[in-house]
């Protein structure tokens, strides 16, 4: 069973950054659309983006411009380049293989003063 564990969130605060890496077992990584999605209390889980395996991106609304995904298919990681966070950026993010529907344990990011 291919499994992916998040790391990289945490405290920051508003105007920061951080860098999300997600980090997949097996040999099947570079088959998966990897994507990132992020829920915050009390709201539903939401798309951030994603990056195809021909490295096509495509990033929601409120990552447009300030975040930025990408793959190292050598290392089986995904990042998430997460700049300028905002305290409504606050969520636990979570990896997603999109083929074969794995879920991460996901990581928290909090953005507060």
């Amino acid at each position: 069973q291919v499994q992916s564990v998040e790391s990289g969130g945490g405290l920051v605060q508003p105007g920061g950054s951080l860098r999300l890496s997600c980090t997949a077992s097996g040999s099947i990584f570079s088959q998966n659309t990897m994507e990132w999605y992020r829920q915050a209390p009390g709201k539903q889980r939401e798309l951030v983006a994603y990056v195809t395996t021909s490295d096509g991106t495509w990033y929601g609304a409120s990552a447009k411009g300030r975040f930025t995904i990408a793959r190292d298919n050598a290392k089986n990681t995904v990042y998430l380049q997460m700049n300028r966070l905002q305290p409504e950026d606050t969520a636990v993010y979570y990896c997603h293989m999109r083929e074969t529907g794995s879920w991460g344990q996901g990581t928290q990011v909090t953005v507060s003063s």
